[in-house]
């Protein structure tokens, strides 16, 4: 199906994000530190990339204004945020900095494949 880039510094929220995407039939690429993740996904284009907002030394949302800065390598990859921040200003400010999705911890199966599939199928 698609390949889509995991970043998340919690190595169970990251085992259970690429268990649900691979048994979904899906690639997941798995990065669990944001050093130098934007050189990483715009070398191995994947469809989608799902990122946690809270990670040590760099947050999601610097994350994701770099890969938007990056140019054509990254800037139009789709972007969801899968986080613990469940405040409706911090969903704002996520789809404010670039994000085409965001999804709260916990999450279903359900609601993160929903997610992944509406932003594969656009």
């Amino acid at each position: 199906m698609a390949t889509i880039a995991v970043i998340d510094d919690a190595r169970c929220d990251l085992d259970l994000i690429c268990a649900i995407l691979h048994d979904a039939n899906h690639t997941a690429l798995r990065f669990q530190s944001p050093a130098n993740v934007e050189t990483r996904i715009a070398s191995a284009q994947p469809d989608l990339v799902l990122l946690d907002v809270i990670m040590p030394a760099r947050s999601g949302y610097e994350v994701l204004r770099r890969l938007r800065r990056r140019g054509a390598a990254t800037a139009d990859i789709p972007v969801v945020l899968v986080t613990s921040k469940t405040d409706p200003v911090d969903r704002a400010w996520g789809l404010r900095q670039g994000a085409d999705g965001y999804v709260t911890k916990p999450f279903t199966p359900e609601q993160l494949l929903g997610e992944v599939d509406r932003h594969l199928a656009s």
